[in-house]
């Protein structure tokens, strides 16, 4: 079944909104993100990719600053320690390999 990402995405001020919209042998979940809030480090449980929709923010994946604007596609290795910023309303895809 089809998604049309631009209806899926919506900001709650001040907070955090994730919804899978796939999953089995490839899980992707789109992440919307207010402006200012903040998803502190955690560590990959699988191996994935961030796709940026729209915004403007940080992502720090092991140590490293990535700009994440829109178009901003980046790996995520397993393991890896990542945490995010959202400057202004920001949504990206995440796409993790199956279980």
């Amino acid at each position: 079944m089809a998604t049309s990402l631009k209806k899926e995405i919506s900001y709650q001020q001040g907070g955090i909104l994730s919804k899978q919209l796939l999953s089995g042998g490839l899980d992707v979940t789109l992440f919307c993100m207010a402006a200012g809030t903040a998803i502190s480090e955690h560590r990959a449980s699988r191996e994935g990719a961030v796709i940026v929709l729209e915004g403007s923010g940080t992502f720090v994946l092991d140590g490293k600053t990535i700009l994440m604007e829109a178009g901003a596609v980046f790996g995520l290795p397993k393991g890896a320690p990542h945490s995010l910023r959202a400057e202004e309303n920001t949504s990206f895809l995440l796409a993790l390999a199956g279980k």
